[in-house]
């Protein structure tokens, strides 16, 4: 990679500063190793931008965030804003990041490790194996179709979502999944509710096309309900996953506890331009500020930035197996249960980035 990479960091609320910080830890340990190549500049996103400025995504922030190469962020949202009116949520922060920024897809891997099959709440001859990864569209869908609101009519209120999706939305979603799928198993199956809504016809009809352009990759369609059901009986038939954008939302949630814990799932959701990294979990405010929250989704997360941003395939190999190696030493955090005394967020941070340098230098050595 020539000349420097500017990544925003937005470590946003609860536990996202604690996580955050690890993810950033683990990349200046490659950086100790491969040299200078980040220049990262803090931002202020959701109920922590609320706060300062009164809104969830400043002007600032949004600044930051254009002129970088990669978003990298910890979690917005808690109950002190709550009552905040709905475009003033801290979500409508992370919301508005995704639009204005254009990214398009989210990529939510589950791999379900060795270390840690016991975890999951599947028995471990069902769920060994799991590797597979959700691809949803970002942009469309439901969250952002209009009209939408409460409104009253004839004396009672009534709440209204309108579900939309056009052609070009759905083809440059397939077209990525299709293309990972070719990095991958070769297999892609498409999630719909096709026999219900008209949105997801035109889904099936779009994506069965954009399939003829990939011979080499094997297409499957299921019901949205028919998946749900099949994560759980047979985790290990899936590869890539291509759904919308509020199907994509609830299996990559169950998809997470295939795995064990929440706190291990890392997502990219990607752009032409750019693209933000971020875990899957939430902003965890019962254990913020204890250094107890799981810094792995986060440190995953980064990965994937060297993955999809940096081209350094390498080093973000190094990462994951540098998580690998430690959980399979028995480490844990307050999420995973063992039997060994929980360390806390920094400290299983510390252990990764001595453990992924040591895997560079080692390569590099070579």
């Amino acid at each position: 990679m020539q000349g420097t990479f500017r990544v925003a960091v937005l470590p946003g609320d609860g536990i996202g500063p604690e996580v955050t910080a690890e993810g950033v830890k683990v990349l200046k340990a490659v950086e100790e190793v491969l040299g200078p190549m980040f220049r990262f500049q803090t931002g202020l996103i959701g109920g922590a931008a609320i706060d300062a400025t009164a809104v969830p995504l400043p002007a600032e922030t949004i600044s930051v965030c254009h002129n970088s190469h990669a978003i990298l962020l910890g979690a917005v949202g808690g109950p002190q804003w709550d009552t905040q009116r709905p475009e003033l949520r801290p979500e409508q922060g992370l919301l508005q990041l995704r639009q204005r920024q254009e990214l398009y897809v989210n990529l939510r891997p589950a791999k379900v490790l060795d270390a840690l099959v016991h975890l999951s709440a599947l028995k471990p001859d069902r769920v060994r194996g799991t590797d597979l990864v959700i691809v949803r569209e970002l942009l469309g869908g439901i969250y952002f179709g209009n009209p939408r609101g409460i409104f009253a009519k004839n004396g009672e209120r009534m709440g209204i979502n309108t579900e939309i999706y056009r052609e070009h939305e759905v083809e440059r979603v397939a077209h990525r999944a299709f293309q990972l799928a070719r990095t991958r198993r070769r297999k892609v199956t498409s999630v719909d509710k096709a026999n219900i809504l008209e949105s997801s016809r035109l889904w099936r009809e779009v994506v069965t096309r954009i399939a003829r352009l990939y011979p080499d990759v094997e297409l499957q369609h299921l019901y949205v309900d028919s998946c749900a059901m099949q994560l759980i009986d047979r985790p290990t038939s899936f590869d890539v996953v291509l759904t919308n954008n509020l199907f994509g939302d609830i299996l990559s949630d169950e998809a997470a506890m295939l795995t064990g814990s929440i706190g291990l799932l890392p997502s990219a959701s990607l752009g032409e331009r750019t693209a933000l990294y971020e875990p899957v979990h939430g902003s965890a405010p019962d254990i913020a500020g204890r250094n107890r929250a799981n810094p792995v989704a986060a440190i995953a997360s980064a990965a994937l930035m060297l993955r999809y941003s940096c081209r350094l395939e390498n080093a973000a190999e190094a990462i994951e197996t540098a998580i690998a190696k430690v959980l399979k030493r028995g480490v844990r955090t307050p999420d995973m249960m063992g039997k060994k005394r929980a360390v806390s967020t920094s400290r299983l941070g510390d252990l990764i980035a001595a453990e992924t340098k040591k895997l560079l230098k080692s390569r590099k050595s070579r």
